[in-house]
């Protein structure tokens, strides 16, 4: 396909709620989005970097312009070429791995529509549907947590995740244990809220038989983390730390990582997010698909990653009424704890031209 234009798109999508983490509390989400325009199709991508530098040091404004200065334009001038090129061509210019993820992703959705093949298939999806899994923030108050896990339990969610910071971890989860069970999936989030010399106070967290303790440490110690996993029992899982299939690896063989979080954003697109599922899978790692909101259309793409068959654990892939009143797609409804994978060519979804009017707030066209 030869690229003809791309259409970047600043969204404002307020949440339902306020999403309280280590890093701070997001009250809406200001998305990019990617139209990518070829001779034969369109295509979607999402730019999952957030408004701040708190989670990653890549923001929106960031990606936005590398994007309009460097990655676009060298695509432009690499000619035609498949999906599978887009990261080669990229290379040279380092880190913006969101950035990158969101190009990649759009351009692929081209080519797959232009194909009639869908993400799912593209990537090896072997399940129609996925289970669902749910995040929830830091709350004010406990009584508040308990009332949120119990509202996410009757709704289906099958595994909860508690995001914990120091002051609000061992008696939050404490709480909910005793509230609902020794039954319900429990984990952990805290989103390199520690240092190693918490390790004790981490293992209190030992009792409650979670499946995971997620990216306690910052996110370049990884060595702390495989020093961490030895003085506890709950398995470690890296997230922010896991930025491509060559860091899985080496955090793997390091014993730092016993579980991985792939967030195709992270890592630079959902073909890299492919080779950490296969470096995982060739390893023994059990692997989930990790969310950092997304509207409909990165929910899409992640439901088709997290069907494949490394994806043993429940992922971040909520439904959209979790986050928005109104997604700029045809929502992701819970069914029964899962979410069909869609298989429509390409993403099998597009954005609902009035949804998405409503919350735009600035688009540029790149000609190419």
């Amino acid at each position: 396909m030869e690229l003809t234009g791309v259409e970047l798109r600043r969204v404002a999508m307020p949440l339902v709620a306020p999403f309280r983490t280590s890093f701070g509390t997001q009250t809406r989400r200001d998305v990019l989005l990617l139209r990518v325009v070829t001779d034969e199709a369109e295509g979607w991508g999402e730019c999952v970097a957030m408004a701040d530098p708190l989670y990653s040091s890549e923001y929106v404004d960031a990606a936005a312009d590398v994007l309009r200065r460097f990655l676009v334009p060298a695509l432009a001038a690499a000619g035609p070429l498949p999906a599978h090129r887009v990261g080669t061509v990229l290379e040279p210019f380092k880190g913006h791995r969101m950035a990158k993820a969101a190009l990649e992703m759009a351009v692929l959705d081209a080519e797959l529509r232009t194909e009639g093949r869908s993400f799912g298939s593209e990537l090896g999806a072997v399940r129609d549907r996925v289970p669902c899994g749910v995040s929830v923030g830091i709350m004010d108050s406990v009584p508040a947590l308990l009332d949120a896990v119990g509202g996410y339990l009757d709704e289906g969610y099958v595994r909860i995740k508690l995001k914990i910071e120091p002051g609000w971890d061992v008696e939050p989860v404490r709480a909910v244990r005793e509230r609902y069970g020794d039954d319900v999936l429990l984990q952990v989030d805290a989103n390199t809220a520690y240092t190693l010399a918490d390790a004790r106070h981490l293992a209190r967290l030992d009792p409650f038989d979670l499946l995971l303790i997620e990216q306690p440490l910052e996110e370049e110690d990884v060595l702390g983390h495989a020093d961490l996993a030895r003085q506890i029992r709950t398995p470690v899982c890296l997230d922010e730390s896991i930025v491509s299939a060559r860091s899985a690896a080496a955090a793997i063989r390091l014993g730092a990582a016993a579980i991985v979080n792939i967030k195709p954003g992270r890592v630079g697109g959902y073909l890299e997010a492919r080779r950490i599922h296969d470096v995982c899978v060739a390893h023994g790692v059990p692997v989930w698909c990790g969310g950092m909101l997304e509207t409909g259309l990165g929910r899409a793409a992640n439901v088709a990653l997290a069907a494949l068959p490394g994806f043993t654990l429940p992922g971040d892939t909520s439904g959209s009424g979790r986050y928005y009143d109104r997604d700029i797609t045809e929502p992701f409804v819970l069914d029964d704890g899962h979410l069909t994978v869609p298989t429509g060519p390409g993403l099998g979804v597009a954005p609902l031209e009035d949804a998405l009017a409503e919350v735009t707030v600035a688009t540029e066209w790149l000609t190419v």
